[in-house]
């Protein structure tokens, strides 16, 4: 039995699932209103037979305890692996000593930080101290913060002088060493040390999972440089991996599937004091493709960016933006339906005085954010001069054009042209053959592989090769159900050339067209749910994992976060030759590789690879479409259930079956002729 298994055979969905949700006996059924979306009559229904949970209203997701655990709390799969695995008394893969000893001293210095935190809200709340008192008066009054606020995000108060935390926590037992590590003292040039933050209001900076990493701080006194203050890069903490906030926003951010970007903490921390708790921080200059890879598509698919509006933050923003293009075009995961807004405040403030002047204005703000295309075109308009020449406007216009370009919906290609035609008073067919131009030169460019240690935007992007799975030997029984050959291979595929997943999901897409209703339910992106061994859904759920960080190579990162059983699992299916899986694949595969292979050559064995992948994840998405409409086949209006909202899901299945096979009809006869 493998890992996934013994703990979903020790966790009941039903217990665990109660305790988020009121869960009410109905016939064979348990029922009750979705948490992920707001609704009057129930629509989540959990069968407890078969252990997995669906929606029948807007959401139209369902899974298993896995599934859910991750939806709910916004965890990655190794965060519901690893809690669950606790739940369940069940022990995971064992680090090696090495890696033992680093996480321990990760933990050890976050402990530091987490310390240094309270001590500086126990100095902030010191009704004893004079300077306290006025700091809390300062917070109070001129950052309009009420107490629970101070709270809720530890803020703190780091009093003057050179040596009070260095004093008072070495006396605790603290090395220097470690104080230096974790950035809150710094040495001088003779050797002495001295306390980094003085005389300032602290803001404890945490990671998603509420870990305290760092802190920023605001300068109390007027001639203090610089106004914010922030901790240095340390082995914990690096401010453009970070989202402030992101640790009380997820749930929000996840529930509304929006998320809206602020430059400071403090911005941040005013819209949740007046309810918006969907806002994060960016603590800088630009967003980085790290932060946005944060909330994006794993949390939020409408990115709402509210820099200042002062000149530096209009240029912030068009540099946020560069940025988002470049994750969204390069996304190898084939999620580009990110919708990007620029929310615009009046009056050339930020958002933190808007917010304390006027917060229900905020709401509204947010409700008009312009579309990308219009904010950029209006941003680089405002630099032409006010009778702009011909060669001023086209150079103009090759510079929107790869903004405007980025999204895969011909409409909103077309209607960008369309708007920077008229706004530059140019031809429209002129600035269309410079878009067929430029969508030509993307779809010839190589989709980069996913980053590998370093940050994507120092990096141009390579061509993806087809990468040499590892060779050692590992034994493999043949799986007991008929398709589990199609699953291997369709892992297999994704294991060696990450990339492929993005043609995968683009076909999905395409068969979707623009019903919104099935690419939301029955036409969504490939996901673990389409496998039907519980290994090999949690190699998927594992396998989007490792393509949404940035750290290392999927392959590596999933050898480092695997359990012991899954790394074996993993193993079997990479070990050996297209010969060895080829007898054992299903549907007609094997005729069509070789028909493939044959047309193509073994020059283009990756175009091979990925029309087999593409086919072989089709047939997997129509059986999971069956297995799905054989379940809900069992539920009956007299147990209380939505005969319409039932019916209606059927015939959404029932469309994509018929599209799939369409499909996988048009493309048989294409290799074959």
């Amino acid at each position: 039995m493998s890992t996934v298994d013994e703990i979903k055979s020790r966790l009941d969905i039903v217990q665990y699932i109660q305790q988020y949700v009121p869960l009410k006996k109905q016939g064979r059924y348990l029922k009750a209103p979705c948490p992920f979306h707001s609704e009057k009559t129930p629509s989540f229904v959990v069968n407890e037979d078969r252990q997995t949970w669906r929606c029948f209203g807007a959401c139209a997701e369902g899974g298993d305890i896995f599934r859910f655990a991750m939806k709910y709390h916004g965890w990655t799969f190794s965060e519901a692996l690893e809690e669950l695995a606790r739940r369940a008394g069940v022990e995971l893969h064992k680090p090696s000593p090495e890696q033992r000893a680093q996480q321990d001293e990760l933990d050890r210095l976050r402990g530091l930080l987490k310390h240094a935190a309270e001590y500086f809200q126990d100095h902030l709340f010191d009704r004893s101290r004079k300077d306290s008192l006025a700091v809390m008066d300062y917070a109070r009054r001129k950052r309009g913060l009420t107490d629970e606020t101070l709270s809720h995000f530890q803020i703190g108060y780091a009093p003057e002088g050179w040596r009070h935390l260095l004093e008072a926590f070495t006396a605790l037992g603290y090395a220097p060493e470690d104080l230096l590590a974790v950035g809150l003292v710094k040495q001088n040039e003779k050797g002495d040390l001295y306390d980094v933050f003085r005389n300032r209001l602290m803001i404890p900076i945490c990671d998603e999972r509420g870990r305290v990493v760092g802190f920023g701080a605001r300068a109390l006194a007027a001639d203090d440089n610089p106004k914010y203050l922030n901790s240095p890069q340390t082995p914990v903490f690096d401010k453009g991996r970070l989202l402030f906030a992101l640790d009380f926003a997820k749930e929000p951010i996840r529930a509304d599937g929006s998320v809206v970007i602020v430059e400071g903490y403090m911005d941040a921390i005013s819209a949740h004091q007046a309810g918006y708790n969907n806002v994060v921080a960016q603590m800088g200059t630009s967003l980085t493709e790290a932060q946005l890879r944060l909330v994006v598509p794993r949390l939020a698919k409408r990115v709402i960016m509210a820099l200042d509006s002062d000149p530096a933050g209009q240029n912030a923003t068009r540099r946020s933006l560069e940025v988002a293009r470049e994750v969204l075009q390069a996304d190898y995961a084939g999620r580009l339906s990110v919708d990007m807004r620029v929310l615009q405040i009046p009056g050339a403030k930020d958002p933190d005085d808007l917010i304390r002047e006027m917060p229900g204005e905020w709401a509204n703000l947010v409700a008009a954010a312009l579309p990308v295309a219009e904010f950029v075109i209006d941003l680089e308009l405002a630099q032409l001069p006010s009778s702009p020449s011909v060669q001023e406007r086209e150079a103009a216009a090759r510079r929107l054009l790869p903004i405007l370009m980025a999204t895969e919906d011909s409409i909103y290609q077309s209607a960008n042209v369309q708007l920077l035609a008229l706004r530059l008073k140019m031809d429209e067919r002129r600035l269309l053959n410079w878009a067929s131009d430029i969508v030509a030169i993307e779809q010839r460019a190589p989709r980069p592989q996913p980053p590998k240690g370093a940050e994507a935007s120092d990096r141009q992007p390579e061509p993806p090769e087809l990468l040499e799975p590892p060779m050692e030997p590992v034994s493999a029984a043949s799986p007991a159900l008929p398709n589990l050959p199609t699953e291997d291979f369709c892992l297999r595929a994704f294991f060696v050339q990450p990339s492929l997943l993005y043609d995968v999901n683009r076909k999905l897409r395409e068969l979707a067209a623009e019903d919104d209703a099935l690419l939301q339910t029955v036409l969504t992106e490939f996901a673990p749910e389409d496998f039907t061994r519980d290994n090999n859904r949690a190699l998927m759920g594992a396998f989007l994992e490792a393509m949404a960080q940035n750290d290392s190579p999927p392959l590596e990162y999933l050898g480092a976060s695997l359990p012991d059983s899954l790394i074996v699992e993993a193993q079997r299916i990479m070990t050996g030759e297209w010969d060895r899986l080829r007898p054992l694949l299903r549907y007609g595969l094997s005729a069509d590789l070789e028909e493939w292979l044959a047309r193509y050559g073994e020059g283009d064995s990756l175009q091979a690879l990925r029309a087999a992948l593409i086919d072989q994840s089709l047939r997997l998405r129509a059986i999971r479409l069956q297995r799905e409409r054989e379940e809900i086949g069992y539920m009956r209006p007299e147990d209380g259930f939505d005969e319409n909202a039932i019916s209606s899901y059927i015939a959404r299945s029932l469309r994509a079956k018929q599209l799939i096979d369409a499909e996988l009809s048009r493309r048989t006869r294409f290799a074959r002729s």
